[in-house]
C-alpha cells in the first residue's frame, strides 16, 4: 500500500485529489495539509511514501520545503503538482531531489495514478508536455553554445595550454617542433575564435570555457 500525503492551500484542489484517489487499489491518502508548517509537523507523526506537493504555499514555497523534507525524510518520494509551468523551476525541483512534476492544468486521474506509481517504484515522472518543453530548450541551448563556443583544433589547444604556461612564441615553436610563423598563425586564429583583443583576454575567455 502506497501511503500518500497531499499538501495544497486550496481546499478544492485537495478535494479533487481525494476524489481522484478514492478507492484506488494500492493507494491510501493518509494525510492532507494546507501549508508548509502543518506538513513538517505532520511528517513527524505520520510516515508516508509519496508526497503530492504544491509549490506555492502561503508560508513556505516548494524550493524551501523540498530540501528540508528530503534532509529529514530521504525515503519520501516528492511529486510536485503545480500550476507553475516554468521550465527553469521544473528543472530546479528535479535537481533538488523531487521525483516528478505534474501540471495541474493537464493532470487527470490516470496520469496522477501513473505518476504516483512511477515515483514510488524509484522512477522519475515528467508528463509528455513537460518533457517536450525541456527537450526543446535543451536543443536551443545547445545551438547557442555551438555558436558561442568556437571549434578549437587539437593543435590550437596545445598552443593555448603552452601560452597559459607563459611560453613565448619561439619557445612554443621549439617545444612543438614547428616554425615560428606557424605558432603566430595559430595564435592569431585563437584570438579570432575566442573573440579576444589580446593574450590576457584570450586566456580569461579560455578559462571561462573550462580550458586550463
Amino acid at each position: 500500500m502506497i501511503k500518500i500525503a497531499i499538501t495544497d492551500d486550496h481546499p478544492i484542489v485537495i478535494d479533487g485529489l481525494l476524489n481522484a484517489l478514492y478507492d484506488v487499489s494500492g493507494i491510501d491518502v493518509v494525510a492532507t495539509y494546507n501549508n508548509g508548517a502543518a506538513l513538517l509537523k505532520g511528517l513527524q507523526e505520520q510516515p508516508i511514501d509519496v508526497l503530492l506537493l504544491d509549490l506555492q504555499l502561503p508560508d513556505k514555497n516548494g524550493a524551501e520545503l523540498v530540501p528540508i523534507i528530503l534532509n529529514q525524510y530521504p525515503d519520501i518520494h516528492i511529486l510536485i503538482l503545480s500550476g507553475v509551468e516554468s521550465s527553469s523551476y521544473i528543472k530546479e525541483m528535479i535537481q533538488k531531489g523531487c521525483k516528478g512534476y505534474l501540471l495541474k492544468s493537464n493532470t487527470d486521474q490516470p496520469k496522477l495514478i501513473a505518476a504516483i506509481q512511477e515515483v514510488y517504484n524509484g522512477g522519475v515522472y515528467l508528463e509528455s508536455a513537460v518533457k517536450e518543453q525541456l527537450l526543446h530548450e535543451m536543443l536551443i541551448t545547445k545551438r547557442k553554445l555551438d555558436k558561442i563556443n568556437p571549434k578549437i583544433t587539437q593543435r590550437e589547444l596545445e598552443i593555448l595550454h603552452l601560452i597559459m604556461e607563459e611560453l613565448n612564441n619561439q619557445e612554443i615553436a621549439d617545444r612543438l617542433f614547428i616554425s615560428l610563423r606557424t605558432v603566430e598563425t595559430h595564435r592569431y586564429n585563437l584570438l579570432q575564435k575566442l573573440n579576444a583583443k589580446n593574450t590576457t583576454g584570450m586566456l580569461r575567455i579560455a578559462r571561462q570555457m573550462g580550458i586550463g
